[in-house]
């Protein structure tokens, strides 16, 4: 893998580079919010790892940047000390695809890692144009319009999007969405509610009815009109 690392911790930095250096991967690394953005925008990386504190730029308005200002869908796996539920709220919100508390494991940041890429190069496979009532996914560009408007999603919330798109306008169960996003390696059990909530921040919020429908207890599904469940 091609990683992008944005980390000023030069400890932790070190760390990342004599674990994942020796086995094979190539390693990018950036000290602060600024030089991490130019570096994405000069190179192509299969994952980026980007510290939630930075100097002069968080990594959430970072991640922002990369996801609106660059339009890329590269997957993106924060790293922070915090670990409350509103945290990750606004690490998902911002487009990141995972979130892992410090202190952390090697190996655990690895195998993150590995599965992100393993799902960003899955998704790829199969082009098409997916369509519900005026919302349109190209799944070969990971190009998402909404009433002709553009949508800029995380990986994840790709994923996540075209299942519902692909069995709408059934009921998929929360189950379904788990093992496409995560297969057998599943997060706890708020991480998919994050997702959901930033694909409905994107979805939903400014349009006039709300297409992204929440079935409790079962599962999700994704509606083309404003009709009751």
């Amino acid at each position: 893998m091609r990683i992008l690392i944005i980390e000023d911790n030069p400890d932790i930095l070190a760390n990342l580079y004599a674990f994942l250096e020796p086995k094979g991967h190539v390693l990018d690394s950036a000290a602060n919010g600024y030089a991490g953005l130019a570096l994405a925008a000069q190179h192509e990386y299969d994952v980026m790892v980007l510290d939630v504190m930075l100097p002069g730029m968080t990594g959430l308005e970072l991640c922002h940047k990369i996801r609106t200002e660059l339009r890329q869908a590269t997957p993106v796996l924060m790293l922070t000390a915090r670990d409350t539920l509103q945290d990750k709220v606004a690490g998902f919100d911002s487009g990141a695809d995972d979130y892992l508390v410090k202190p952390f494991s090697l190996v655990e940041l690895e195998v993150r890692l590995n599965a992100l890429v393993r799902r960003a190069r899955g998704q790829t496979a199969g082009a098409a144009v997916l369509a519900v009532g005026d919302l349109r996914f190209d799944t070969e560009k990971f190009e998402v319009h909404r009433a002709g408007t553009p949508l800029v999603l995380t990986r994840t919330g790709y994923i996540i999007l075209k299942c519902l798109m692909t069995q709408a306008p059934k009921l998929v169960p929360r189950d379904m969405l788990e093992q496409q996003v995560w297969g057998e390696d599943r997060p706890d059990s708020d991480a998919l509610r994050t997702h959901i909530h930033a694909l409905r921040q994107v979805l939903d919020k400014p349009y006039d009815f709300a297409m992204l429908r929440t079935v409790s207890g079962i599962g999700y599904k994704l509606l083309a009109s404003d009709a009751p469940l």
